[in-house]
């Protein structure tokens, strides 16, 4: 039994470990330019091709290319006469546009900070000049589409408040031979802050043309975007990626597949691309849509960045179509579209993440920080679980004092094969023991299996919920989400639990004793870069299990000191307890 407990604890680190080495890859680099011949310097005879003989010596030169002449610009009836900014601000978003194009160029999310303290911004610096800015409409017509990317609109004012009077801007371009361009924009519709509604035509003579709309490269945090990913990462950070919903679940698709899968076509309920906290999506209605695909590479701070750039058509004119783009919090998500949720990513327990987040949201509307409100939900999740934790401590403490009973037994069926039919008798009397003596042998395991999802469950919260990003705590932690940078709340989880073991009944075998003194080792090194907010949630559990054993040792006794070795009467089969 030791021995399969020992291998167990050995391979689950193992799994991590190489789940991290398999699974969690780096950012793959951005393919390097082909290389540009040089041309020869004057003077210089040209070098033979490779493989080939040289060129003959009185070559004719070939005649030079002439280039198609410039078509002869448009006199335009409706534009500006220069180039200009148009700022859109709230409380909550600051918006840039140009007015060539009338394209987006920065928008801010003022309540959430980057790295360095600024605002982020969901448009990232570095996008080359021939890729589409987001809002920028891409006519079926390449020369219509080139027009229109280095027309000069008229904007119908340069700066917007947002919530005083109407929060509409627009956009129109005229040319003489016909084109005509509007974009409407209408800034915080429904008193949603991160929604805008776009309405786009674009007309020759009167009759429409069918163009796309482009979300623009990114729409990311392109300064956590370049964080490591996985349990053992200093922070976890979800790179940008497609995704999109059309039936009952979010489908994604990674930044390195996109190649593999660029177009998506049919009926969704949102369509867009995330990162780890913030989101881009249109929100087609009932409507169909295709979008293209595609990676596209930025310069950050730090070295290029993988992001994601799309374009999409839709069935029908562009009228009052809606795009969100913010941070992935769950209550401005709900409020916009229930099944936007769904692209925060909490995993497989999301039935238990969610109510978890509104709990500790809630505590935090009253304390005001978010490090003692995890200490406070993590206070009532344990005296929850006292009166199943207090019941399995009586059980084990039983199982315990009928060792010799246990021992006897076993001792009858020792010299058979586990194949033999007889073994099943001995099953049979221990059973019926348990039964006549009121034992759970499986009750010391209870508390465990129900700690464990809660743990998961408070992994995914405190990794994914971006109310937890960048939420201080107290001194030298500035941020729940990720590790504790000095390392100290790990240590004094990993010397919690072993105060705890001290405290719990425990089997006088020497080889179980020493693989469960090898747990808490073995927790405080994989915890060393576990989000914060989640060492500090495991640290108060055992703090509160160590108090509720001293409360059970008064109330039953304290348990009876094991046996030396060579002495005892029989091993106790227990689940080591956690804290829950």
């Amino acid at each position: 039994m030791e021995k399969r407990v020992l291998l167990a604890i050995t391979l689950s680190f193992l799994v991590l470990a190489a789940y991290q080495y398999l699974f969690v890859k780096p950012q793959p680099r951005p393919p390097r330019p082909a290389p540009t011949a040089e041309a020869p310097a004057p003077g210089a005879t040209p070098a033979p091709p490779p493989g080939g003989a040289a060129a003959p010596a009185a070559a004719t030169p070939a005649p030079a290319a002439v280039s198609a002449p410039e078509p002869a610009p448009v006199e335009a009836l409706v534009a500006d006469t220069e180039t200009r900014e148009v700022v859109v601000e709230s409380d909550e978003i600051r918006a840039v546009f140009t007015n060539r194009g009338a394209r987006l160029v920065s928008w801010e999310l003022k309540r959430y900070l980057d790295d360095r303290g600024r605002p982020v911004d969901l448009v990232p610096a570095g996008i080359a000049d021939d890729e589409p800015r987001p809002f920028a409409l891409i006519p079926d017509d390449g020369e219509v589409a080139r027009r229109i990317g280095e027309a000069l609109f008229k904007p119908s004012t340069t700066r917007l408040a947002v919530g005083e009077g109407a929060s509409l801007l627009a956009f129109e371009y005229q040319a003489a031979d016909g084109l005509s361009v509007v974009k409407r924009f209408e800034f915080a519709p429904d008193g949603q802050p991160f929604l805008v509604r776009l309405s786009a035509e674009i007309t020759r003579d009167g009759q429409p043309l069918p163009f796309a709309v482009s979300s623009g490269p990114g729409l990311g945090d392109t300064d956590r975007a370049a964080g490591g990913g996985g349990f053992f990462s200093p922070a976890y950070y979800q790179k940008p990626q497609a995704v999109f919903q059309s039936d009952s679940s979010a489908e994604r698709v990674a930044l390195d597949k996109l190649a593999a899968s660029p177009t998506h076509q049919g009926r969704f309920r949102y369509i867009g691309s995330e990162d780890h906290y913030f989101l881009s999506a249109l929100l087609p209605g009932d409507r169909n849509v295709r979008v293209d695909y595609r990676p596209v590479w930025v310069q950050a701070p730090e070295g290029p960045r993988g992001l994601v750039v799309y374009t999409m058509r839709l069935e029908g004119p562009w009228q009052d179509v809606t795009f969100f783009l913010g941070p992935k919090h769950f209550d401005r998500l709900a409020a916009v579209d229930r099944e936007l949720v769904r692209t925060i990513n909490f995993g497989m327990f999301d039935w238990l993440v969610v109510p978890l987040l509104r709990s500790l949201n809630w505590l935090n509307g009253y304390v005001g920080n978010y490090g003692w409100s995890i200490i406070a939900l993590t206070a009532i999740i344990n005296l929850l679980m006292w009166p199943l934790r207090h019941k399995s401590m009586v059980s084990m403490r039983k199982m315990q004092a009928l060792q010799p009973q246990v021992k006897a037994i076993q001792d009858r069926y020792a010299n058979l094969k586990m194949t033999d039919p007889a073994k099943q008798k001995m099953n049979t009397e221990l059973m019926n023991l348990y039964r006549e003596k009121g034992v759970n042998p499986a009750s010391g395991c209870v508390p465990m299996l129900l700690t464990f999802p809660v743990l998961f469950a408070f992994y995914s919260m405190l990794s994914q919920a971006i109310e937890l990003r960048g939420a201080p705590f107290i001194g030298w932690i500035t941020d729940l989400s990720v590790k504790d940078p000095l390392f100290i709340t790990p240590i004094l989880m990993g010397a919690s639990m072993v105060w705890q073991q001290r405290l719990t009944p425990s089997t006088a075998d020497p080889v179980q004793q020493k693989v469960f003194m090898f747990m808490p080792v073995m927790f405080t090194v994989m915890f060393l870069w576990a989000p914060s907010g989640l060492v500090i949630y495991w640290f108060v559990s055992n703090l509160f299990a160590i108090g509720q054993q001293y409360l059970t040792n008064r109330m039953i006794g304290v348990p009876p000191a094991p046996k030396p070795a060579g002495a005892r009467a029989g091993r106790a089969r227990r689940c080591p307890g956690r804290p829950a």
